[in-house]
């Protein structure tokens, strides 16, 4: 074999298992992993949070309520600053002037789970989605796991006040904690706010929007800030021009 063959076969021969090398750091498209890794990172940081039931990146919500954990209020944990506001994307008609206040109370509340949003301190989940779930194993699942925050839903209702509700709402342990259950309880909580005073123009939309920020943590009230501000962690989750240009869509005056 001449020479000159020789050297260039030793050549191609050296040359191979870079090649493989540098192959194996390409995915199919051709795209550097170690660039398609950060890319990705740089994404999951940079991702606008999508609103519940829309799916995408979970929303770090707070529980329904602020304060202490076996009273009317429970503690919350840090709220993700927000420094813009999530777009509320309109899910058909809704049916009820209810039904659109619960949807603008869920997207400062729920995870993008909605009804199946379960508090995110919470370290020991339900084994099973909370939808598919009895009110009496919800409790159980309370009971079995103290210490720890249990605001569940898409409501983030918490122990004593899901009981409070369920127990006025005729819901016993064996009743499931579908989605029309939750927002017959939420309902509940709307009517305490004042919902029927302000359909009855008794009550003014600020101050019925200061009441819903008394109930959700989530919610601003006419400070721009939650009513919880600054207790274990709470912040508002939308601005107080955004609660009242929804507010505002349903009681114009």
């Amino acid at each position: 074999m001449p020479l000159s063959r020789l050297l260039a076969l030793c050549l191609s021969l050296l040359a191979s298992p870079l090649l493989a090398q540098q192959g194996s750091l390409l995915q199919s498209g051709g795209v550097p992993l170690i660039q398609s890794a950060s890319a990705a990172l740089i994404t999951s940081r940079a991702a606008p949070l999508i609103p519940p039931g829309q799916g995408g990146a979970k929303v770090q919500s707070a529980s329904l309520f602020a304060g202490g954990q076996d009273g009317f209020f429970s503690p919350a944990p840090i709220r993700a600053h927000r420094s813009r506001p999530v777009a509320l994307p309109q899910p058909g008609p809704f049916a009820s002037d209810a039904d659109r206040i619960r949807h603008v109370i869920a997207s400062a509340e729920a995870s993008s789970k909605g009804y199946d949003s379960v508090q995110h301190g919470a370290r020991v989940k339900p084994s099973k989605a909370p939808t598919d779930m009895t009110l009496g194993e919800i409790y159980a699942w309370i009971k079995a796991t103290p210490r720890q925050p249990h605001a569940i839903g898409r409501y983030q209702f918490i122990p004593s006040t899901l009981r409070r509700l369920a127990k006025q709402a005729g819901f016993g342990p064996e009743t499931r904690f579908t989605p029309q259950v939750q927002d017959a309880l939420a309902d509940i909580l709307l009517e305490e706010a004042g919902l029927n005073k302000i359909r009855r123009g008794e009550l003014s939309r600020k101050a019925f929007m200061n009441n819903l920020a008394k109930i959700w943590a989530g919610l601003p009230n006419s400070t721009g800030k939650s009513h919880y501000h600054g207790y274990a962690g709470n912040k508002a989750s939308i601005t107080w021009a955004r609660f009242d240009k929804e507010m505002a869509a349903i009681f114009p005056s």
